[in-house]
């Protein structure tokens, strides 16, 4: 039922985000051609790769929320690992595309390289800042509710367009007040903004795929609910890994030597169960029981 959830919600703010990114899209196009703005045409283009890449965190989604089978007993959540992975990818050259322009721009020392916009663009700037921050906001939040790493991926892609729009916005501005090589400057400073979001997508979700541990204040608290079961002696080992957006753990807990096999049994099985339990986010509990 919560994954079916998580997917229909998945699904809906996708789709907003498609929607919008083709209004915005068509809206920047027609500015930029008519208001004679670069900056503006290169921003449509921007916001058009954003469908492609939503359209690749709804195939992550999908893939991640198949149950497990007989070729993936683990299940496939680590399939939305790689489309925020790609989605990172993807934004590090569209960062790279902008940063280029804008350094060539800079170097050619060529006058006519740049055009004074009419005030259309200008607009549409602004427009496309406020639309593009209220859907980081919004695409951010849904992520946050469902754990979701290829959707926060698409979150930051916004953030990337609105930092796009940003940047379009201040070149078109200085450049109608005499300065067209501001819009060039700003692309170089919107570049590494972008290079910043797309490295921290991918470290996040290559830490999901190689199974990283979980956070030390997580591994503490999954050590004190199993010391809190009563019987548990002790702690011989306890590893954690993620694996999508979930965690296994493997536990060693001690026990007294002497209790019967069918009791130290029913421990484990408590120690299991309340994990599995307290810990949403826990796909897995396995413990192994030791002599103490």
């Amino acid at each position: 039922m919560e994954q079916n959830q998580n997917e229909t919600l998945a699904v809906r703010v996708s789709t907003v985000s498609i929607a919008v990114n083709l209004i915005l899209s068509l809206l920047k196009l027609v500015t930029g051609i008519f208001g004679k703005s670069n900056a503006m045409i290169s921003d449509a283009i921007h916001s058009a790769s954003d469908v492609f890449s939503t359209v690749v965190v709804i195939v992550g989604v999908k893939m991640a929320q198949k149950k497990a089978d007989e070729e993936h007993p683990y299940g496939h959540e680590r399939m939305e690992c790689a489309a925020a992975m790609i989605l990172a990818m993807l934004l590090a050259v569209v960062g790279f595309g902008i940063g280029a322009s804008g350094i060539q721009k800079i170097l050619s020392g060529n006058s006519d390289a740049f055009v004074i916009p009419t005030l259309l663009p200008l607009i549409a700037a602004v427009v496309s800042i406020a639309v593009k921050e209220w859907m980081f906001w919004y695409t951010k939040s849904a992520a946050k509710k469902i754990d979701s790493a290829a959707l926060m991926a698409d979150a930051w892609h916004h953030r990337s367009d609105s930092l796009s729009s940003i940047g379009s916005f201040l070149g078109i501005l200085f450049s109608r007040m005499g300065y067209p090589v501001m819009d060039a400057v700003a692309s170089v400073i919107i570049c590494l903004c972008i290079f910043k979001a797309a490295y921290d997508i991918f470290k996040d979700g290559l830490d999901k795929m190689v199974d990283h541990c979980c956070d030390t204040e997580t591994v503490q608290k999954i050590r004190d609910t199993a010391l809190s079961i009563e019987g548990v002696r002790g702690i011989d080992d306890l590893k954690t890994r993620l694996f999508g957006d979930k965690i296994y753990v493997d536990l060693e807990i001690l026990v007294e030597k002497d209790l019967k096999l069918i009791d130290a049994h029913t421990i484990a099985e408590q120690v299991h169960a309340v994990i599995e339990h307290d810990f949403p986010k826990c796909k897995h509990c396995m413990v192994h029981v030791n002599p103490w």
